[in-house]
Order: C-alpha cells, then sequence, then structure tokens
C-alpha cells in the first residue's frame, strides 16, 4: 500500500511539471503572473512557518518553538547572517526547553 502512494504521487509531480513545460511563454511572462510567482514562495514558506511553530498533532500548543522563532526575528532584524539565525532560533528553544523541562 505505501509503495503505491509513493509511485502515485511520484507520477503526480512527475505529470504536473510535465503540464508546466506545455503553458505559453505568453501567459509566464505576464506581469501578473510574474509577480504571483515571486510573492508565493513567501506566502507559501509564513504559512509553513506557522503550521509548525504554533500547532502538534493537530492541535494549537505554545511551547519553545516560539521562544525560538521570536529570538530569530531578532535576530533578522540585526541582520544577522542565515546561519547564525538559525543557530539563535536552535540555542535559544534548547535552552527553554531544558529550563522548562
Amino acid at each position: 500500500m505505501m509503495w503505491f502512494v509513493v509511485v502515485a504521487t511520484s507520477l503526480a509531480a512527475w505529470l504536473q511539471k510535465y503540464l508546466g513545460h506545455l503553458v505559453p511563454e505568453s501567459f509566464v511572462n505576464h506581469p501578473r503572473v510574474q509577480r504571483a510567482t515571486l510573492l508565493l514562495p513567501v506566502g507559501l514558506l509564513a504559512a509553513l512557518i506557522a503550521v509548525s511553530t504554533f500547532t502538534e498533532s493537530g492541535r494549537v500548543s505554545f511551547d519553545a518553538r516560539i521562544a525560538g522563532l521570536a529570538a530569530a526575528f531578532v535576530a533578522l532584524l540585526l541582520r544577522a547572517p542565515f546561519l547564525v539565525v538559525l543557530a539563535v532560533a536552535a540555542v535559544v528553544a534548547a535552552g527553554v526547553r531544558a529550563f522548562t523541562g
């Protein structure tokens, strides 16, 4: 059963990519489409961060991940390099987990 799901998902992904090559170039070069393709990854990433930070097992939860996200936000405001932002978020989240048990 699991292999069927993997193969079906792989075929669906391949088909979607193939169909993307069939889209006319005039549609892809339209200014609205270009703007949407620039902004869409930002919205999807923000949604992914929100869901993974504030939910656990389908329920809203508040834990050390929020402190890590806040620390990452502050590091970004201070214009820290990306790897430093990740390290700060990880250290803060781990510290909060260590102190709260």
